[in-house]
Parts: structure tokens; C-alpha cells; sequence
């Protein structure tokens, strides 16, 4: 076949593409899906493709992989991943409309919901992406001081008194919240006590080896690339602080939904087929491979894969196989939007002092978390639904959480603003 043959065909091909839109996409779906009745009297995507913003982090997989290995297609959509820069760039994207939805922190959505850490607006968040994997790394330096872990770093601040400075990724976010939780667990005041900065996560590496701060909270791969790069090790795990908690979410606008409920189904219907992809053992490589691609997290396979196989080495002589390792599925028990994980992010604002009040916490996990967009495109995709909305967890400190009582719990911590 001659060059000049194959390029006339590809451009026949797109133009092709381009006529058909809709109907070509739609064409391709799968019967079963396409039969679905919903309340609108079609399942048709009311938008073909969907630009879903992104940050360079290892719990991005399943937006790429969606993209990637063509998990839209069935669902008669076309997913393009979007990189962007910051949280707070992601933040101001949704809420404009330049991004349709995104990948993007838990404890962002419910600060946007209630005006803080942004401009109000109502959030909708249509399902979870992952659990666990992300991290507290600490600098060398404070290692030579004996500082290894959350009793010896409380010790040192303790002993000798500067300004200490720790890092986050986005003042309501996950992270953020890991961080404080964390610190206070070993009665450190992370607001009075330190000084706590807001850094991207790509940005991380590079703050810590000039000495901006002694320690990061932020998602994989960027502690990994800590201890490969000599500036740090792991202190803790988040999985560490808490087993199984809530991470990053597919998160859009309230109104973006209403208006495109199909869309948004099938875009919840990709991903959880691309998290059950990513959660079986032998497709990690692989999709390791693919994230730490430049378009993607920009980094090297080895600081990827390894803890996405839950191949830990904390960069301090531990070496060991972590059960708890990053999960993007495990029978759709990552993927529910729990209202009582909404509810705890709102239990942190108001303790760390940024609610000033308390608010009716089950209403707005009710208003924010889209359970029954999420329950159909579940049964669509076969997922499991739990039982229930709640869900009970074990904290580091030994606190349990469950959702009955936010405002006695809230209120209830020893250390805080």
C-alpha cells in the first residue's frame, strides 16, 4: 500500500470521524448499555467528549487508562485527559466550565461546596477513585536528628524550637488533612506549631532538596522519587493513618450533571471499567508504564511501579509488602461514594477552623456525593453497591469514625485550632 494511499485513508477516516460524531460513537456501544431507560427517555451522552483534568500523580490511572485503552468507546464517549498544573488550577477550571470534570481531591470538592478554599459553588462528586497510596515523606536532615517517625519528629520540635515547615498540596484537601491529622495524632498543633505552605505535587521534589520544607504530604510517586533522588524517606503511610480511606474523586460541577446526566453516567461507567483493569495484578506494569509516560506523571517506571505493586522501601533500612497498598477497585468498594467519607473532610474544616461552624453535615454529603447516578452506572457495569451509605473506620489514634455523630466528633479532638 503506497504512503500517499494511507494518508488519503487516514484523512478520510477523520473527516469521517468528524461528520459522524455522535452517531458513530453511539453506534459503538454496547446494546445492553444503549437499552438502559433512564429518566430523560434516552441514554445517549449528551456530550460526545469530555475533557477531564488531571495532576501528575499515580492515583490518575484510571482517567488515563479510561483514555488510553479505550474504555469510553463502549460507553459512547471519548475521554481526553487534561494535565494540569495545580489543585487550585483544576479547582478554578471546574468551576469556569474549561474542564468537564476531573480527577481531583475529596476535601477540594466539599471546600468548594461550602465557600472555603475557593469560590462557592455547588460540587457534585460522581464516584471514588482510589484508596490509599499516598504519603508523609521527611527530609535527611531532620532524619539526622533522630527525627524518623511521628514520636521522635513531635520530640524534636518539642526540643529544639524553630520554625518547621511542612507542605500540602491544597488547604482543604486530602492531603492537607493527612498532614494535620498526622501531626496532631503525636500532639503537634499543625497551625500553631509549624508552618504549613501550599506546593504542587510535581514541585515537591525540588522545594525539599533547596530546603524550602522538612517535610511533604502528597500522592505517589512523588515520595518514591524522594528516596531515589536522596532528599527523603517515608515516615508514614496514609494507609497507615487510615486503612482504606478515601482519596481522589471524579469530581464536577452540580450543574455541569444536571445538565449532562447521560454523560456523566457513562463517564462514572469507563472509569469503573478501567479501575477494575488497573486493579489486577498483572496489568499493573503496564499501566505503570503508561502513567509515567510525559504526557502523563512525567517520571521514571521503577518510582511508579513498585508501589503500585505495594513494593515498599521507606528510604530508612524498612523493606516490606504492603496488603494496603493503592486500590482503584477491589470489587467496587473504592469506588461508592460513602456520605460518611464526604462528612469526615467537613469534620476536619470545622476542626482545624475552617468552617466556623458546624454545618448539617449529612445534608451536604446527600447534596455533594450523586449515590444514585453512581448506584445506575454500577449495575450497568456490574459493580457490587455496599449495603450501605456509611461506612465505619479505625483511625490512627484510635478514633473511630462512622458518620452517626460529626458534631461530637468534630469536637471531640484534643488538638486543635
Amino acid at each position: 500500500m503506497s504512503e500517499d494511499f494511507k494518508s488519503s485513508r487516514r484523512d478520510f477516516m477523520k473527516k469521517g470521524a468528524t461528520l459522524l460524531g455522535a452517531g458513530a460513537l453511539m453506534a459503538m456501544v454496547d446494546p445492553a448499555i444503549r437499552s438502559g431507560a433512564w429518566a430523560a427517555g434516552s441514554d445517549a451522552p449528551e456530550k460526545t467528549e469530555v475533557k477531564i483534568g488531571f495532576i501528575p500523580l499515580t492515583d490518575c490511572a484510571s482517567v488515563v487508562i479510561a483514555s488510553v485503552m479505550g474504555f469510553d468507546k463502549k460507553y459512547g464517549i471519548k475521554i481526553v485527559p487534561s494535565k494540569e498544573a495545580s489543585w487550585a488550577g483544576v479547582r478554578d477550571k471546574l468551576v469556569n466550565g474549561e474542564l468537564d470534570a476531573a480527577h481531583v481531591l475529596y476535601g477540594l470538592m466539599y471546600g468548594v461546596q461550602m465557600g472555603i478554599g475557593g469560590p462557592k459553588k455547588d460540587m457534585a462528586v460522581l464516584m471514588n477513585l482510589n484508596h490509599n497510596g499516598q504519603g508523609i515523606t521527611l527530609s535527611n536532615q531532620l532524619k539526622a536528628k533522630g527525627a524518623v517517625d511521628g514520636t521522635s519528629l513531635a520530640k524534636l520540635i518539642k526540643a529544639e524550637p524553630r520554625e518547621y515547615t511542612f507542605a500540602q498540596t491544597f488547604p482543604t484537601g486530602t492531603h492537607a488533612m493527612w498532614l494535620y491529622y498526622w501531626l496532631a495524632s503525636y500532639g503537634v498543633n499543625p497551625f500553631s506549631e509549624v508552618k504549613v505552605i501550599t506546593v504542587p505535587p510535581p514541585q515537591m521534589i525540588a522545594n525539599m532538596r533547596v530546603g524550602n520544607m522538612d517535610g511533604y504530604c502528597v500522592g505517589e510517586p512523588w515520595h518514591a522519587r524522594a528516596i531515589r533522588d536522596n532528599v527523603g524517606f517515608t515516615a508514614v503511610t496514609t494507609q497507615e493513618i487510615w486503612k482504606d480511606h478515601p482519596e481522589k474523586v471524579l469530581g464536577t460541577t452540580a450543574e455541569w450533571v444536571a445538565k449532562y446526566p447521560n454523560t456523566a453516567r457513562a463517564m462514572i461507567m469507563a472509569i469503573l471499567d478501567a479501575s477494575k483493569y488497573i486493579d489486577d495484578m498483572k496489568n499493573r506494569s503496564g499501566v505503570a508504564k503508561i502513567i509515567a509516560e510525559k504526557s502523563y506523571v512525567n517520571t521514571d517506571f521503577d518510582s511508579i511501579e513498585d508501589r503500585m505493586l505495594g513494593q515498599y522501601d521507606n528510604g530508612n533500612g524498612k523493606k516490606w509488602q504492603d496488603a494496603n497498598y493503592m486500590k482503584f477497585y477491589e470489587e467496587g468498594t473504592v469506588n461508592f461514594p460513602y456520605l460518611s467519607d464526604g462528612m469526615w473532610f467537613l469534620t476536619q474544616h470545622k476542626r482545624w477552623g475552617l468552617l466556623k461552624e458546624d454545618p448539617d453535615y449529612l445534608a451536604v454529603a446527600k447534596k455533594v456525593n450523586q449515590i444514585e447516578l453512581y448506584k445506575q452506572a454500577a449495575t450497568q457495569t456490574k459493580t457490587p453497591i455496599p449495603k450501605d451509605v456509611m461506612r465505619s473506620s479505625k483511625m490512627i489514634d484510635g478514633t473511630v469514625w462512622d458518620g452517626k455523630d460529626p458534631k461530637a466528633y468534630a469536637a471531640g479532638f484534643k488538638v486543635k485550632a
